[in-house]
């Protein structure tokens, strides 16, 4: 399983927390007067002593009735405003924060589709999935309570403590005494905390990758009877959660026992010095029970430091892992999404694994849907995007030759002195890919063979840019690939892949993801697929198809695989081995019908039976991440004894398994 990348180095909680300004910005205006209304709320709440004072020195040591009934008025009236108040603050912020957790989750998931295939290689589902669910739950919550709170509370005390230092100078330094105690158990409590919400929230990570593998996985799981190693090492990283949120509780407890019995202390020592002050006549009764209501009113403030403590460097946590994510750099040329509303188009299938959702979940339409992964979707692997246009092109159209100053120019699809290496690939290791020199002529197929490992699927993955090349050029009709925007490259380039990925969509829906826009376009593509079957399903193309299509054979899913690959009648297709996982009848159907896709369409094929191979023009032997032959079939097999080992199924000698 992949691992979570080590976190960046520890900052402020301040300066973590100054990051979600952008987002917070357009709503400023509610969260400044829910502020400011929540302040007001509290300072009335200070008022109350101020009445009580008068009460008790005024009307009832006067026996007035009349005074105390209007005092109690006055009590009614400023309760019934602060919990107005309060209660129109909440109403205030709820729908502006639903929106900001609602625009931070997208612009994570439109920026997952822009991620590098190596980023998705190195994260584990379970972790991009916590960070764009449970940690955006917790900066919502953050920024409505928390947030506000620390402000309020803070003005909150420093008013009370004006007040009681107003009323009575002594007494108030009486109940100041616990503060610079309090302080110092707060920065203590930060610092330990913050480490431990860390990993409390790395474990949730953890344990959400394991859980969605099992659902995933589940017929692996049952099929060798590893149930229980399962349940045991679920238990284990359980446990290991269960562990770290008890330690969390614990220091929250420290603190919360520091904080509440300090004060109360206090308190007892201001009532005992207030009461003898008020018998000696020094001190009057109002001004005793008004100083001990300020304090008793202080309690709350004072109280809730620590868990918004708590939540403030959970949330700084969860900050720090959402940006964690929008700070990895995008495919260069990788083009943001203007709207929310787009973060269901140019999905890749990694971003997908890393949300763990369906495309239904996003909101977006399912006939939007097929039309938007048209130009996004993919072409049939977990870690591989397929883009290809909207618009379907018509079966008549070919490569025309170039015009002008540009007649000299190369067609088709050129691979020159191409070099490859994963990003994380150990110092001093050789390249996958070492210079690769080949040219696929305009129309023509070529069938890429070589031995498990030789880096085939690695090359085809060059050519629609999941991987970018480390040294040489790959060029369409004599541009560079680099050079051409993602979204025109990939609505040239269709790509199906020999581990079929489909969606929790329609059969319809997830085959028009290739860029057909109707029922001839798919009728025509399942045809060339033999895919038939799609008919005698349930629903006929309507069908749902479930999570990762796991209710279809893999034969049918890769058949549907080769049909969303063909749909959009693309200029180039590469496919990845497409036909392995059939049965010889349905792959000779399926040969046939492909045959005359090919023959308007440059192809790049990876096969490793000759049935495939004999679907191609010529044939290219990848060995040791060289291109060791070209040639046709019956050459090579004449002529190179490695190529004849892999054809007739002998074994063709001890190769290293480098590539991914």
């Amino acid at each position: 399983m992949p691992t979570t990348p080590s976190p960046p180095e520890p900052r402020s909680t301040v300066r973590t927390l100054l990051r979600l300004w952008p987002y917070v910005r357009p709503v400023r205006a509610r969260l400044f007067s829910a502020a400011f209304i929540a302040i007001v709320a509290s300072c009335i709440g200070l008022v109350i002593p101020l009445v009580l004072k008068w009460m008790v020195d005024g009307p009832i040591a006067d026996r007035d009735p009349a005074g105390v009934w209007l005092g109690a008025l006055y009590l009614l009236l400023l309760g019934l405003a602060e919990a107005l108040l309060f209660g129109f603050r909440r109403w205030l912020v709820a729908r502006p924060l639903s929106h900001v957790e609602a625009e931070m989750r997208a612009g994570l998931y439109r920026h997952l589709q822009r991620l590098p295939i190596a980023f998705h290689d190195r994260w584990p589902s379970g972790q991009l999935l916590s960070r764009a669910t449970t940690d955006l739950m917790l900066l919502r919550m953050f920024l409505a309570f928390p947030l506000t709170f620390l402000l309020v509370n803070s003005v909150t005390i420093l008013v009370g403590v004006i007040i009681m230092l107003i009323q009575d100078w002594t007494l108030g330094l009486v109940i100041l005494i616990p503060a610079v105690p309090v302080l110092i158990t707060c920065v203590v409590f930060e610092k330990r905390y913050s480490g431990a919400a860390r990993l409390a929230q790395d474990q949730v990570g953890d344990l959400t990758t394991v859980v969605e593998e099992g659902v995933l996985g589940i017929r692996i799981i049952k099929g060798f009877g590893r149930h229980r190693s399962q349940a045991r090492a679920f238990r284990e990283l359980a446990g290991k959660l269960r562990g770290t949120e008890l330690h969390k509780a614990r220091l929250l407890a420290t603190i919360l026992g520091v904080i509440v019995t300090l004060p109360e202390l206090a308190i007892g020592a201001a009532l005992v010095l207030g009461a003898v002050r008020v018998a000696d006549g020094s001190l009057s009764a109002g001004t005793l029970v008004a100083f001990l209501s300020t304090a008793l009113a202080l309690r709350w403030p004072v109280d809730s430091i620590g868990f918004l403590l708590a939540m403030s460097q959970e949330a700084a946590t969860a900050t720090e892992r959402y940006f964690e994510v929008m700070d990895a750099e995008p495919e260069s040329g990788a083009a943001a999404p203007q709207s929310a509303a787009a973060a269901g188009s140019h999905a890749s299938p990694g971003a997908r694994k890393g949300l763990g959702g369906t495309p239904r979940a996003m909101g977006v339409p399912p006939l939007e849907r097929s039309r938007e992964w048209g130009r996004a979707g993919d072409g049939g692997t977990s870690q591989a995007v397929q883009a290809l246009g909207e618009e379907p092109r018509g079966a008549e159209r070919r490569v025309q030759p170039p015009a002008g100053n540009n007649a000299g120019r190369v067609e088709g699809l050129r691979f020159e002195n191409v070099s490859f290496r994963y990003p994380d690939a150990p110092d001093g290791t050789s390249p996958v890919l070492d210079r690769i020199d080949l040219h696929i002529r305009p129309g023509e197929s070529l069938a890429l063979v070589g031995a498990t490992g030789s880096g085939k699927t690695t090359l085809t993955a060059l050519v629609p840019r999941l991987h970018e090349v480390t040294g040489g050029r790959i060029t369409l009709d004599g541009t560079d690939i680099t050079e051409m925007s993602r979204e025109e490259l990939r609505s040239r380039v269709a790509v199906a892949f020999e581990e079929p990925t489909l969606f929790s969509a329609s059969v319809g829906e997830n085959v028009l993801m290739g860029g057909g826009t109707g029922d001839e376009d798919l009728e025509r593509a399942l045809a060339v697929a033999q895919a038939d079957f799609a008919h005698a399903l349930p629903r006929g193309t309507d069908t749902q198809v479930g999570e990762q299509g796991l209710s279809l054979s893999g034969g049918q899913r890769q058949r549907l695989a080769l049909a969303r690959a063909v749909v959009g009648r693309p200029d180039f297709l590469v496919l990845d081995d497409p036909l392995s996982a059939l049965d010889v009848h349905t792959e000779a159907a399926v040969e046939a019908a492909l045959r005359r896709v090919l023959a308007d369409t440059t192809a790049l094929i990876v096969a490793h039976r000759p049935s495939t191979v004999l679907l191609a023009d010529r044939v290219a032997l990848l060995s040791g991440g060289r291109i060791a032959a070209v040639g046709t079939h019956h050459e090579l097999l004449r002529d190179n004894p490695e190529y004849a080992h892999l054809m007739s199924g002998a074994p063709a000698g001890n190769q290293e398994d480098d590539e991914r």
